[in-house]
This record gives C-alpha cells, sequence and structure tokens, in this order.
C-alpha cells in the first residue's frame, strides 16, 4: 500500500491535499485540510480537485484554511505595498517629520486656517 493518499476522484492519481465531508443535515460540504487517517465517508482530493468543487443548488461550501499552508498575498496587500513604496518615496521636508524640526511646528506661510488636524490653504494665485 502506498503512504502517500490520492485523490478520491475516478481517473485521478495525483496526491490528496485536502478531505471532503457532507453534512447532510445542513445542506453543506465542507473541505478542510487532509484528514490524519482516511475516513470511509470522506473523500480526499487533490489540489486542483478541490479549488474547483462546487456543491449542489441549494448546499454551502464551507473551506477551511490550513495554518500550516502558506498565505498567498491578496489584491489587498500589493495595494498596500504599494502605496508604502509611494509615500517612502514621496520627498519629505525636515519639519513634517516627527523630532526632525526640533522645535514646535511653525505655520506655513499659505496657510489660511486651521480645524483640528485639517488646514486650509491659500491658492498659489493669490
Amino acid at each position: 500500500m502506498s503512504p502517500v493518499r490520492r485523490c478520491s476522484r475516478t481517473a485521478c492519481g495525483r496526491p490528496a491535499v485536502a478531505t471532503l465531508t457532507y453534512v447532510y443535515a445542513d445542506s453543506t460540504a465542507v473541505l478542510g485540510p487532509l484528514a490524519t487517517y482516511a475516513e470511509p465517508h470522506c473523500y480526499d482530493l487533490c489540489a486542483e480537485h478541490s479549488e474547483r468543487l462546487t456543491a449542489p443548488r441549494g448546499w454551502e461550501v464551507v473551506r477551511l484554511s490550513d495554518p500550516s499552508a502558506p498565505v498567498r498575498p491578496s489584491g489587498d496587500d500589493l495595494e498596500a505595498l504599494a502605496n508604502a513604496v509611494r509615500e517612502a518615496a514621496r520627498p519629505q521636508d525636515r519639519g513634517d517629520r516627527p523630532g526632525g524640526g526640533g522645535g514646535p511646528r511653525t505655520a506655513d506661510p499659505t496657510e489660511v486656517a486651521r480645524r483640528g488636524h485639517l488646514r486650509v490653504l491659500r491658492s498659489p494665485d493669490s
């Protein structure tokens, strides 16, 4: 007997990475990390079949994440990284940095009014 469990799908010989179980009373299919041992009423699936899994109409699919699996970066992560790079590349005045000016911050000559952390600036044309 092979120590590697194979996908339960017919004609698929790839190694299993996830286990699928059904909760008939709740009309739910639960897809989680590969179980420690094979059970008779569970199905072991390879990566491709676990990603393409769909459930019958009216059923819910619950995908449990594997905490040991590497986390894929999302679009939000990429956008946050790009924003951080833009912020770091932006030239900064010495007075804008915390502790960079050495003394209290003086008002900008084009600043007209202040309300909390917001500033009203005079137009450069006037």
